[in-house]
C-alpha cells in the first residue's frame, strides 16, 4: 500500500472507537503513517493535489469552498480568508510544516474510506489526532460533527466540535479479533456544509498500544571511560502482552535512525563501550517474536543515554588579560600549559591539559548609531551597534543586560540612559552609556472657552512650542483650513467644541479644544416711525437687524388701519433701506397715521421668525 493510501486510511482510522474505547496508557509504537503530519516544505500551500481525500477536491489558492480542501503550513500568510474564519499555523514546532484544511460539502458524507492490511491479530491499536474547528469562536456556526465508520458498521460519534479557537487531539483504541488482519474504515461528515462545519486535521498518529515499557532509572546515565560497564534494564509494567519478546535497538545519529544489537534480546543489556561520548539505546515491545517482526505490532520503550565521561581532557583557549581561567578549584591567568588531575562529582579520575594563551587589552571602541525619539511621547528611537574597533570577532553586544546582535537596531526605545558592554571573542570588554534625547514637548493652545451671540465671528489664535505642519479641526466644515491657520476666522451658528488636531514636521501630534457657547439672541428692530418726504432722512420703511445673524427677510408686508395692504415684498437684505416702503399706495401717497407690519426673517442659524409691529407714516 502506498504511503498516500496509508494516510488516508489513517485519517479515516482516526477517530474511530469501539464502545469501550480507551485511550492507550502504555507505551505506543511507531507512527505507522509516515506522512501523518502531511509533511514540511517551503510552499505556504502544497502546489499539486496530494489525493488524499476520495471525494473532495483540492485547492491550492486558498481559502478551499464547500467540498474543497488544502495542505497548508499557516492561514495567516494566506492572502484571503473567509471572515469568520479563524487563522492559525500547523501544530507542530516545524515553521514549514503542513496541516489539512476541510470545507465541508454541503450535503452530509463520507470524508474518507480506506481498507487498512497487515495488522496482528489479537492486538490493542491507538488512533489519534490534532482536530480543530476553524470557525473563529463565538461565532455560532454549524459545527462539525464526526461519525466513525468499522466494516460498515456507525460505531462512534464525536458529536458537536466547539468553536474552542485552539487544537485538541482526539484518540480511541480498539483489538483485533482473532485471525483479523484488516480492517475497512471510514469518517463520515454528519453536519450539512455552508456556514461552518470546517476542520483543519494535523498530527495524525497510528500506533499499536502495550504496556508501560521503561528502561529503569534516570534519561542519562554517567559513567567513567575506566569504570563499570553500564547495565540497561527492561521495565515493563502491565499484563497485555501474555508472551512478551524484546529487541534492543542502538542509534548513531542521536536517535534519528536506529540499529538492532544482534543477539540482545534479553531483559537486561550491558554497555561496555570504553570510548567517551553518548550512546543511545531503547528496545521494541511485542506479544510474540512473530509481531516483533512486524512493525506495524510493537511498541517502542523511552530512551536511555550512556555518557561515558572522558578520562583525559585537552583545553586550548585564549583569554583576555586580567581574566582567569578556571579548572577544578584552580584559576589560570597566564601564557603557558598546565596539568591538573581532577576526580568528578561521579568519582571519575581526570587528566585536564590546558593550554593558556593570554593576550593584551586592544582597546575596544564600540561604534554606535543612535536616533532620538520624535516625540516626547514616543518610543521609536534606536540604538545599533555598527562596528567594534581594535578586537577580535565575534562580538557580544550588551544593551541594558540583553543581547543583541551586531548591526540590528533596538527600536521601542524612549528618552533615557542605556547601559552596553561589547565583548571580544577573548572576553576583553567596553562598557559605557548612550543617552537618547526626546525633543521638547509638541503643545498647542487654543485658549479659553468663550461665549459669543449668534452672528459673531470669533478669530483663532492658538499658542504653540513648534511649527505645525498639518491641521485638522473638528467639525471640519467650521474651520476649512489645512496650513497656515493662525487667525482663522470662523462663525459658528450653534454652540459646540471646536478641537484641533495639529501634527508637528517630525510627526509629532498634540489635540486641544475650545468650547464656543452660542447665545440666540435675534436683534431685528423696525423704526416706530418714517417720513417719506424726500429729505433723504428716513425715508423709507425698512427692517433692521446685525449681520450676519439675520440672513434674509423673506417677506415683509405693511397694512393699514383697516387690515388693507399697502405694501408687499420678499427676500429683502436686512438694512435695505431702498428695497423698503417708500409711503405710497397704488400710485398715491398714504396719508399719515398708523400703519401695522409682518415679516418673516431667516437667521444664520436657518431659523425663521414672524415679526408683527407698528409705526406712524408722518406726513
Amino acid at each position: 500500500m502506498s504511503p498516500k493510501n496509508l494516510l488516508v486510511t489513517f485519517l479515516s482510522l482516526c477517530f474511530f472507537s469501539t464502545l469501550s474505547a480507551q485511550i492507550c496508557d502504555g507505551n505506543k509504537g511507531e507512527n505507522i503513517f509516515e506522512a501523518g503530519d502531511f509533511g514540511s516544505g517551503p510552499d505556504v500551500v502544497v502546489p499539486t493535489n496530494p489525493g488524499i481525500a476520495p471525494g473532495f477536491v483540492y485547492q491550492n489558492n486558498p481559502p478551499p469552498n464547500d467540498g474543497f480542501y488544502t495542505i497548508t503550513s499557516d492561514m495567516r500568510q494566506w492572502s484571503n480568508i473567509f471572515p469568520s474564519w479563524d487563522a492559525f499555523p500547523d501544530n507542530s514546532n516545524d515553521p514549514m510544516g503542513y496541516m489539512m484544511v476541510v470545507n465541508a460539502a454541503f450535503q452530509p458524507g463520507l470524508f474518507y474510506e480506506q481498507r487498512v492490511e497487515g495488522l496482528c491479530e489479537n492486538t490493542l491499536y491507538q488512533f489519534s489526532a490534532d482536530l480543530r474547528n476553524v470557525i473563529l469562536p463565538g461565532t455560532n456556526f454549524i459545527l462539525p460533527n464526526v461519525s466513525f465508520l468499522l466494516d460498515d458498521n456507525d460505531e462512534f460519534t464525536t458529536g458537536p466540535i466547539p468553536e474552542a479557537g485552539r487544537w485538541e487531539t482526539y484518540g480511541f483504541t480498539f483489538t483485533t479479533a482473532p485471525g483479523q488482519t484488516e480492517v475497512t474504515l471510514a469518517l463520515r461528515n454528519n453536519a450539512p456544509g455552508g456556514l461552518g462545519n470546517d476542520l483543519a486535521i494535523d498530527n495524525i498518529s497510528f500506533q499499536a498500544c502495550g504496556p508501560l515499557a521503561r528502561i529503569a532509572g534516570v534519561e542519562e546515565i554517567r559513567v567513567c571511560e575506566d569504570g563499570d560497564p553500564a547495565l540497561l534494564t527492561a521495565d515493563i509494567q502491565g499484563e497485555q502482552y501474555d508472551t512478551p519478546a524484546q529487541q534492543w535497538q542502538q542509534s548513531f545519529d542521536e536517535g534519528a535512525t536506529w540499529t538492532d544489537l544482534p543477539g540482545e534480546t534479553g531483559e537486561t543489556f550491558l554497555h561496555t563501550g570504553r570510548s567517551s561520548g553518548f550512546y543511545f539505546y531503547r528496545y521494541l515491545l511485542a506479544n510474540g517474536e512473530a509481531n516483533l517482526a512486524n512493525a506495524k505490532c510493537r511498541v517502542v520503550s523511552n530512551v536511555k543515554i550512556v555518557n561515558v565521561i572522558p578520562k583525559r581532557f585537552e583545553i586550548i583557549d585564549t583569554i583576555c588579560q586580567g581574566l582567569t581561567f578556571p579548572v577544578g578549584d584552580q584559576a589560570y591567568g597566564s601564557t603557558g600549559v598546565t596539568l591538573d588531575t581532577l576526580i568528578s562529582s561521579l568519582g571519575c579520575d581526570s587528566i585536564v591539559t590546558l593550554r593558556l594563551t593570554v593576550v593584551d587589552d586592544p582597546g575596544l571602541e564600540a561604534v554606535l548609531d543612535t536616533r532620538d525619539p520624535s516625540c516626547d511621547d514616543t518610543t521609536d528611537g534606536s540604538i545599533r551597534l555598527t562596528d567594534v574597533r581594535n578586537g577580535p570577532a565575534p562580538f557580544r553586544f550588551l544593551l541594558d543586560t540583553a543581547e543583541q546582535a551586531l548591526n540590528v537596531a533596538r527600536t521601542g526605545l524612549g528618552e533615557g540612559r542605556y547601559a552596553y558592554t561589547v565583548t571580544d571573542r577573548y572576553g576583553c570588554t567596553t562598557a559605557g552609556v548612550v543617552e537618547l534625547v526626546s525633543p521638547n514637548p509638541f503643545e498647542i493652545d487654543l485658549g479659553p472657552d468663550r461665549t459669543l451671540g449668534l452672528g459673531e465671528e470669533v478669530r483663532l489664535t492658538y499658542g504653540t512650542s513648534a511649527e505645525i505642519a498639518t491641521y485638522d479641526f473638528t467639525p471640519a466644515e467650521l474651520a476649512d483650513c489645512i496650513s497656515d491657520c493662525e487667525g482663522l476666522t470662523i462663525n459658528p451658528d450653534r454652540s459646540l467644541t471646536l478641537r484641533l488636531r495639529a501634527i508637528s514636521p517630525a510627526g509629532c501630534e498634540f489635540t486641544d479644544s475650545l468650547r464656543l457657547t452660542v447665545v440666540r439672541s435675534r436683534e431685528v428692530y423696525a423704526p416706530s416711525a418714517f417720513s417719506p418726504n424726500g429729505d433723504g432722512v428716513n425715508d423709507r420703511f425698512v427692517l433692521y437687524g446685525r449681520s450676519p445673524k439675520v440672513r434674509v427677510i423673506r417677506q415683509l408686508e405693511v397694512f393699514d388701519r383697516w387690515g388693507a395692504q399697502v405694501f408687499g415684498r420678499g427676500e429683502l437684505l436686512p438694512n435695505e433701506v431702498p428695497a423698503g416702503w417708500d409711503g405710497r399706495s397704488n400710485g398715491q401717497d398714504a396719508p399719515a397715521g398708523v400703519y401695522h407690519f409682518r415679516a418673516t426673517v431667516e437667521f444664520i442659524d436657518n431659523a425663521t421668525e414672524e415679526v408683527r409691529g407698528s409705526f406712524t407714516l408722518l406726513r
